[in-house]
């Protein structure tokens, strides 16, 4: 180890000497100047630029949330609304339906009523023309059998109808009894 004399120790060796700080303090106030003038406002400038940007974007986003929340919103309120009027729509198919079924029932009603009429008088004909049919034939033999009972001939159209008009109202005179009879026991 060399030890220079005069050289500081202890705390003293961090100290520099004095014409070193005032050399290094008229070499630093130039550019201290220099730094001052130029870049600090530059630097400052650019720091308020980038702090109006983002309170600015702070500002545009919290607009924009307002925006959205307010959209929400709206569109909350359109979807409520469009499903009210399809519940309506839907019930008013319903009815509507409901209705056309009803209409149909009342018209298949009436045309079964309309056709249940016309096959009664259909079959009231047809058995007023089988009872005509039934009269003529039965008349026919009653004439033969009572031209053969008596041995003569009834040509005589007036009296064989009579005779044939009789015997069927005594034919169903006496039927008539007899059915209700039976239904008295």
């Amino acid at each position: 180890m060399i030890l220079a004399s005069g050289a500081p120790e202890g705390a003293g060796l961090f100290i520099p000497p004095l014409f070193e700080v005032i050399a290094s303090v008229l070499c630093l106030l130039p550019i201290a100047w220099i730094v001052a003038k130029k870049a600090v406002p530059i630097y400052l400038r650019t720091l308020d630029e980038r702090t109006e940007k983002i309170e600015g974007g702070l500002r545009r986003a919290a607009e924009a949330e307002e925006q959205i929340a307010v959209e929400r919103a709206q569109w909350a309120q359109e979807i409520a609304d469009a499903r009210a009027q399809s519940g309506k729509a839907r019930d008013e198919a319903r009815a509507e339906a409901q209705a056309i079924v009803a209409e149909a029932r009342a018209q298949a009603s009436q045309e079964a009523e309309r056709l249940l009429a016309t096959a009664k008088a259909q079959i009231a004909a047809e058995a007023k023309a089988a009872e005509e049919d039934l009269r003529g034939h039965i008349g026919t033999l009653a004439t033969q059998l009572a031209g053969q009972i008596v041995g003569e001939a009834l040509e005589d159209q007036a009296l064989a109808t009579r005779v044939i008009d009789r015997f069927l109202d005594d034919l169903e005179a006496s039927t008539v009894p007899a059915g209700s009879a039976g239904s008295r026991r």
